[in-house]
């Protein structure tokens, strides 16, 4: 059994900041790459960033230069430090990882996810 739980999400006014993590625990083995996405209300869900093992990211175009995501591999969590942020990057964030298993399994994780609401 694999968790991913995230935390860092609130309400925050525009241009402000906030950072997001989220930790996996559970039966894992190894932890390949991990990523953020976002969903706000009628929107289908979209990757926002994502961090390889070896550390290359990658960022949608809105958010390139506002935010960065980082990870700590000795405590199983990545980061997301989410600057000068628009009322338009409102929406519920989830972390999700793909993790090798004890079992030999690969998967894809989610979070619970955390809402972001930045207000005007």
């Amino acid at each position: 059994q694999v968790q991913l739980v995230e935390s860092g999400g609130g309400l925050v006014q525009a241009g402000g900041s906030l950072r997001l993590s989220c930790v996996a625990s559970g039966s894992i083995f190894t932890i390949n790459d991990m990523g953020w996405y976002r969903q706000a209300p009628g929107n289908e869900r979209e990757l926002v960033a994502s961090i390889t093992s070896g550390g290359s990211t990658n960022y949608v175009d809105y958010v390139q230069g506002r935010f960065t995501i980082s990870r700590d591999s000795a405590k199983n969590t990545v980061y997301l430090q989410m600057n000068s942020l628009k009322p338009e990057d409102t929406a519920v964030y989830y972390c999700t990882a793909r993790i090798r298993t004890y079992s030999n399994s690969v998967l894809r994780y989610w979070g619970q996810g955390t809402q972001v609401t930045v207000s005007s």
